[in-house]
């Protein structure tokens, strides 16, 4: 069993209090990195049940995310009193080399216990390489 690091529980337990969403958190999960502002669990859903709604084909998904957490998620979910177990992004990017993947801002969920390292901030990426001589 994983133990979830708890300066970043705490951290997005002040995000799902309400009282900020402009935190910028760089993550890596998985070996993928993944850097942007972290919302409060509630508002990443409606934004993601917007998306899909506006979607000819994925519209019947949008009640999926707007129904609200599943039992068990943390604060919102089934148990109120457990600390969040997800991180929610939005204005996110995947890093890979010098670009960013879905660069207009992508909803990702990562799980707290997945992430093996962390840093406050967005991290930015060029499009200029940059050569040695």
């Amino acid at each position: 069993m994983t133990n979830p690091d708890r300066l970043l529980v705490d951290i997005s337990a002040l995000v799902e209090s309400g009282q900020s969403n402009q935190m910028s958190l760089t993550v890596v999960v998985g070996g993928a990195v993944i850097t942007g502002r972290l919302a409060p669990e509630a508002v990443w859903r409606e934004r993601v049940s917007e998306v899909l709604n506006d979607s000819d084909r994925l519209g019947p998904f949008s009640a999926v995310f707007g129904a609200g957490p599943a039992a068990g998620d943390g604060p919102e979910g089934g148990d109120r009193g457990a600390p969040p177990a997800y991180l929610h992004f939005h204005l996110a990017r995947i890093l890979q080399g010098n670009i960013g993947i879905s660069e207009t801002g992508g909803m990702y969920r990562v799980a707290i216990e997945d992430v093996s390292a962390w840093t406050v901030g967005d991290v930015s990426y060029s499009d200029q390489s940059t050569t040695r001589d």
